[in-house]
């Protein structure tokens, strides 16, 4: 029996990635003077699109079972940026304590963290991937997206590599193989809330 999230296979490495936001935002906009209105919800998430490299059979059939194994969007898989390896700032260790909803968290640790660096909190399915939204330096607030998923209370920041639980967005999978038996290979996955 499959045990999830399962790990990317790393054969190969991973062409390109796309990672997106995804905000639930009503907005509506008058059609005499075209004046408008913003609600945010408190819906936030993380979506990406994954292409691998192209590749020979060997290399593509590992994938492609892995793939398989997830079975359409019932199994869960760690992902996070694949350049993301170690916070820009100089942080090498960071505690978050925060409620759940909040997009500004307390941060105690040594250096910095700058916007833009990832950091994963939790473990298995319910590891969740962030970004500082803006600079930090030593204890204070780390403004953060998206909401902090649980409340966490001197939780460990995973600064080294961080992932995120994710699903694929589609219960069809698919690959294609070209007339040099070159197989392409992409998909799509959204955060697994």
């Amino acid at each position: 029996m499959t045990t999830y999230p399962l790990t990317l296979p790393t054969h190969t490495g991973i062409r390109g990635i796309e990672f997106r936001s995804m905000n639930s935002v009503a907005y509506e906009r008058s059609p005499f003077t075209f004046a408008g209105q913003a609600q945010a919800n408190a819906g936030q998430m993380w979506m990406a699109d994954v292409t691998l490299p192209p590749m020979k059979k060997a290399d593509a059939e590992k994938w492609v079972a892995w793939l398989v194994s997830l079975r359409g969007q019932f199994g869960t898989f760690l992902l996070g940026d694949p350049l993301a390896d170690t916070a820009s700032g100089t942080a090498t260790a960071a505690t978050i304590t925060g409620t759940a909803g909040s997009n500004s968290v307390t941060v105690a640790m040594t250096g910095t963290l700058l916007a833009g660096d990832w950091f994963s909190i939790g473990s298995s399915t319910s590891q969740r991937l962030y970004k500082v939204t803006a600079d930090q330096s030593g204890n204070g607030t780390l403004n953060i997206y998206p909401s902090l998923r649980a409340d966490a209370t001197s939780a460990a920041a995973d600064l080294t590599y961080p992932q995120g639980a994710f699903r694929l967005a589609s219960n069809e999978t698919s690959w294609s193989v070209n007339e040099a038996a070159i197989y392409g290979i992409s998909f799509s996955a959204m955060e697994a809330i």
